[in-house]
């Protein structure tokens, strides 16, 4: 008799998947905390409800109760990778992710010519891969917690693949001081502590290298506009939403000269377009059809609105680059 798979349920204190709730900030400590956000994974429909906490001193928003390894391990096993793959290829296409990533190479090409550079949370290489036209001469290495870099390297976009975080045991000690470059590209809002992801980040960076980080901005009105449906929020993924004075302010006190902070190239034109599909998302294929128009509109929107967006607190993302000064 055929059986039905287990699927994990986020519906208990002492679920395994979820570690205990906080009543302080991960970031300040402060116990001034407000509800920003419940929701359900939207692309996967599991039973339970996720919540997003704000700190009300220093900004700071994270998922509360977090997953905990096992529940990340699960949340980032090859099947759920693909299907939110294929959910942001619908939102946005090869070329364009393409045509950003060599857009952000070509704006990096000021830090010169490294000789090494490593790209956490590097999934398949495509930075990597289209870097390399303005960066022949680079050694390229992927870093990501799931078997695609694994994939990447067989495919020839990076020379060496490393499995894990920076701060899995023993990676930032084996890697330490090996690049003039790391970057972090959508990677820090993944991490159970960003601050212990920054600080393996530097170890890995020689004295006068750069790191380059680029997250979600939890200050972007979208958020609070689309709630539950703008997909930065990437419930239960998503566990850090860090405000860029923080990132800043932890950065500096890290020793980093902080060189650019900017958050018009960042942005991705995809708020409104991503918030029906995420809507659509288990609905009856009939009403994917009707619905065609509705995303035409919102990704139109999302295009012809980018040019202000960027510009303004609608922008949904921010980079910062710094240099490691010391250590």
């Amino acid at each position: 008799m055929p059986t039905t798979p287990l699927t994990p349920q986020f519906t208990t204190p002492y679920d395994p998947f979820l570690e205990p709730r906080r009543e302080d900030c991960p970031w300040c400590g402060s116990r001034r905390l407000r509800t920003r956000l419940r929701a359900p994974d939207p692309l996967r429909h599991r039973a339970g409800t996720f919540t997003v906490d704000a700190c009300r001193d220093c900004g700071h928003a994270f998922q509360n109760p977090r997953l905990g390894a096992e529940g990340l391990a699960f949340f980032h096993r090859d099947f759920y990778e693909r299907q939110l793959e294929e959910f942001a290829a619908r939102v946005l296409s090869a070329r364009a992710v393409r045509r950003r990533h060599r857009a952000t190479a070509w704006r990096l090409s000021a830090l010169g010519e490294p000789e090494s550079w490593l790209d956490v949370g590097t999934g398949h290489a495509r930075f990597p891969e289209a870097a390399k036209e303005f960066f022949p001469y680079t050694s390229f290495d992927g870093l990501d917690p799931t078997a695609r870099v694994e994939q990447a390297l067989l495919e020839g976009r990076v020379e060496e693949a490393h499995r894990g975080y920076l701060t899995t045991p023993g990676m930032a000690a084996r890697l330490r001081a090996r690049y003039d470059v790391v970057t972090m590209f959508r990677h820090l809002e993944h991490t159970p502590d960003p601050r212990a992801e920054l600080r393996a980040a530097l170890t890995v960076l020689r004295p006068g290298g750069h790191l380059v980080v680029e997250v979600p901005d939890p200050a972007c009105v979208f958020a609070g506009l689309l709630r539950r449906w703008w997909f930065p929020y990437g419930q239960p993924r998503h566990l850090h939403l860090v405000p860029r004075a923080n990132l800043c302010a932890e950065l500096a006190g890290l020793g980093c000269a902080i060189l650019v902070v900017d958050r018009k190239d960042p942005h991705l034109p995809y708020d409104l377009s991503a918030a029906v599909a995420l809507s659509l998302a288990h609905a009856h294929p009939a009403l994917h059809l009707a619905a065609t128009p509705a995303l035409a509109l919102a990704s139109a929107l999302d295009r012809g609105g980018a040019p202000l967006f960027r510009r303004t607190r609608f922008s949904n993302a921010y980079r910062v680059v710094v240099r490691k000064d010391r250590g």
